[in-house]
């Protein structure tokens, strides 16, 4: 990871919201990622040439904890290779995501993490 890029102070989260879906829930996990990183994301319209985009498979526990996070698209471009790192900090951050258990199994979703040239990033699921 390049010399002072990270996602800032992590920032206490209230209990998460009861999603009714997966399409909710994902809107929800991406805004806990958010709220937990404030200085490590952004929002609003991602730039035309995005920095680095990791894909990142989560799978979670019936408590919304994080059971196990895998790559499945590493960035193209070799170096924003520290933003796998970044996006799996920014789903440690985001958990617990309440309780999954009236959610249809298995419990996991798939994230695209936009990453500007600053190493911020955007969950996909927030455009």
């Amino acid at each position: 990871m390049p010399t002072g890029v990270d996602l800032g102070p992590a920032v206490a989260l209230p209990r998460a919201t009861v999603v009714r879906n997966w399409d909710e829930f994902k809107k929800m996990a991406g805004r806990r990622m958010v709220a937990a990183s404030p200085k490590g994301s952004y929002m609003g319209k991602p730039p035309p040439m995005l920095f680095g985009i990791p894909i990142m498979e989560i799978e979670i526990n019936a408590d919304g904890s994080v059971r196990h996070i895998a790559v499945t698209r590493a960035p193209a471009n070799a170096a924003a290779a520290h933003t796998i790192e970044l996006a799996k900090e920014a789903v440690r951050r985001g958990a617990p995501y309440g309780d999954v258990t009236k959610l249809p199994r298995p419990w996991k979703w798939t994230e695209v993490f936009l990453f500007n040239e600053k190493s911020q990033f955007k969950p996909r699921s927030l455009d």
